[in-house]
């Protein structure tokens, strides 16, 4: 079975080297987003599935585009 981890740590994850790994700018204990923002949590779980199909290359650390309470989501 395949596995993303979510990353709030990049020094960690960069010790560690988990296969894929998407990392967040977030604050602890909101690795999917702010309570209650379902659009912000769907766009980051799907952009964690979407790693799934696109890693070619063990250990990569996908760097999220998104930012806290900065980013707008649709």
């Amino acid at each position: 079975m395949s596995t993303v981890g979510i990353s709030l740590v990049r020094t960690i994850t960069v010790a560690i080297k988990p296969p894929r790994t998407y990392f967040l700018r977030y604050p602890f204990g909101h690795a999917l987003g702010e309570a209650g923002n379902r659009p912000q949590q769907t766009t980051i779980f799907k952009d964690c599935l979407n790693l799934l199909e696109t890693a070619r290359v063990p250990g990569i650390i996908l760097e999220s585009p998104y930012r806290w309470r900065g980013q707008r989501f649709a």
